[in-house]
């Protein structure tokens, strides 16, 4: 068990991540996580998001944006520069 103290950091109150912890179960910058109390606010959960499934499926719809971009900018390239 670690302590650690809350600090202000903007307008939002912060708790520091030990690298050990970072380094152990992977709670790395820009990890999504859920926040849960428990016992009337004296226990605070910290849960990962499983969000796998979803940056899979918006990777794939990002490709296929990109690749639908890309062919309608080659195929439409004079009446885009018409417009332009």
């Amino acid at each position: 068990m670690q302590i650690q103290t809350v600090f202000k950091a903007g307008n939002s109150n912060v708790v520091a991540i030990p690298s050990e912890f970072v380094n152990n179960y992977g709670y790395e910058t820009g990890l999504q996580v859920m926040l849960n109390t428990y016992d009337q606010g004296e226990t605070l959960m910290i849960k990962k998001v499983n969000t796998s499934k979803t940056n899979k499926k918006q990777s794939k719809s990002s490709q296929e944006f990109e690749k639908w971009l890309k062919n309608t900018l080659v195929e439409d390239a004079e009446i885009l520069d018409g417009l332009a």
